[in-house]
């Protein structure tokens, strides 16, 4: 049975696309987009009034598996991005034992392949143990299935060794993602440095720690030639270091995530709530200002999540104790679509380059275009819809959101991936 997704806005700026269309699908490749296909011999799906763009790419979660099944299973870190609208995500290695081996990544691409309703592409690590004392091995990862590298968690913290590493990519073509965070000046703060800091009582953590490794990064890509990609921005300095580097022609991409775009340090408001804890921190209202501009500027590539699941024992403790990190497969959307999209500070094309094509391009990930041969990898989200952020509907094991309880605007009712559904009328569909 062939698949004709009738009447939707489909939207595409990679084949200036932007119109109301039909999309018909087979064997798992998009075969036609037009006006008023034939339904005959088709399933039909009325998609009036939503928009239909290449699959979201989610290229930061954390998977947990293995070590810590208890908290996110690469099954149901699956579930939750289907859930959320993405039909592939990237999962780093910061795992209890890290994905540093071939045979590591070989066992995430296996387990996916077995549980996992979306794509599911490993990130290896660039030294082994993460312990940024020793190049990984980063040729035999490549070969079973890695798609990029990174110590995220920590960070690379050695120059002399983030060199290497950055060369040996080069020579494969691949992608570094780098973590910016300089351990000597983030110290053991806990979040930004800064007067709310000083009126938590607080140890901070100051922006520098992030944009002296940004700028390291930067320097030693142009020095090598390796693509590099920062993760998780969230200051207004960073993001300045990636626009003066794109406009030297360096080969950088950047992202953003939601609660960096959408929160900042004013949230917390003289309460001690460990679901503001991240790292990086939130910081001031003026660095998520120049976030949202660079992201709208395209200074920032992408929006990627960080999805870090916890416990909630491990939550509810003393704010210092407390794990860094937030759930953000299932909430993301509908975030975007209420603070960028409905307020019309950003357009759908900009939505699909920033979650569906930039974090692609940036891993060197196959193409997923609306046009013929390409591989059917869609989401189709209703703008309109509103969605109650309830932690007892997340597909997630973990539902560590400080989003818990907002109503917000937009959802994903279909994934597909590879012409069959992964998410159909909002629920996700059993392998």
């Amino acid at each position: 049975m062939n698949l004709l997704l009738k009447g939707g806005r489909v939207v595409d700026p990679q084949v200036e696309l932007d119109q109301v269309a039909d999309v018909l699908i087979k064997d798992g490749l998009i075969a036609e987009v037009g006006v008023d296909l034939d339904t005959a011999g088709c399933e039909v799906l009325d998609c009036t009034g939503r928009v239909v763009v290449p699959g979201l790419v989610d290229l930061h979660v954390h998977l947990r598996e293995p070590g810590r099944e208890d908290l996110e299973t690469i099954r149901t870190g699956a579930r939750a991005a289907a859930r959320g609208g993405f039909s592939a995500v990237c999962a780093m290695p910061n795992t209890v034992s890290p994905i540093d081996s071939g045979a590591k990544v070989r066992f995430i691409v296996e387990r996916a392949a077995a549980d996992a309703i979306v794509r599911v592409h490993p990130i290896g690590a660039c030294t082994t143990g993460q312990k940024g004392e020793s190049l990984a091995e980063i040729g035999d990862m490549l070969a079973e299935g890695a798609v990029a590298f990174s110590d995220d968690g920590r960070g690379v913290q050695s120059a002399g060794m983030t060199r290497r590493v950055m060369d040996y990519a080069k020579a494969f073509e691949t992608t570094i993602i780098s973590h910016c965070e300089d351990e000597s000046l983030a110290a053991s703060g806990v979040v930004n440095e800064g007067a709310v800091s000083t009126s938590m009582g607080l140890a901070g953590q100051p922006a520098i720690a992030e944009e002296v490794i940004v700028a390291r990064d930067i320097m030693l890509a142009e020095l090598t030639g390796c693509r590099l990609h920062l993760a998780h921005l969230s200051s207004a300095g960073s993001a300045e270091l990636v626009r003066q580097a794109k406009a030297r022609g360096i080969r950088v991409s950047a992202e953003v995530t939601p609660h960096h775009l959408f929160l900042d340090e004013n949230a917390f408001a003289g309460r001690y709530d460990t679901y503001l804890k991240m790292n990086p921190p939130l910081r001031t209202a003026n660095d998520r200002e120049a976030l949202v501009a660079a992201l709208l500027d395209g200074t920032i590539d992408c929006v990627a999540t960080d999805h870090a699941p916890h416990g909630l024992h491990e939550k509810e403790r003393e704010f210092e104790l407390a794990p860094f990190g937030i759930t953000g497969l299932e909430t993301a959307v509908p975030l975007v679509v209420t603070n960028l999209v409905a307020t019309e500070k950003m357009s759908w094309s900009q939505f699909a380059r920033a979650l569906a094509i930039a974090p692609r391009a940036a891993l060197g990930l196959v193409e997923v275009k609306m046009a013929s041969g390409s591989d059917a990898d869609i989401t189709i989200i209703d703008p309109e819809a509103e969605v109650k952020v309830e932690a007892d509907r997340f597909e997630s094991k973990s539902v560590n959101s400080p989003f818990v309880g907002l109503t917000l605007k937009g959802r994903a009712t279909e994934v597909i991936v590879g012409g069959r559904f992964a998410l159909r009328s909002g629920e996700v569909v059993s392998l």
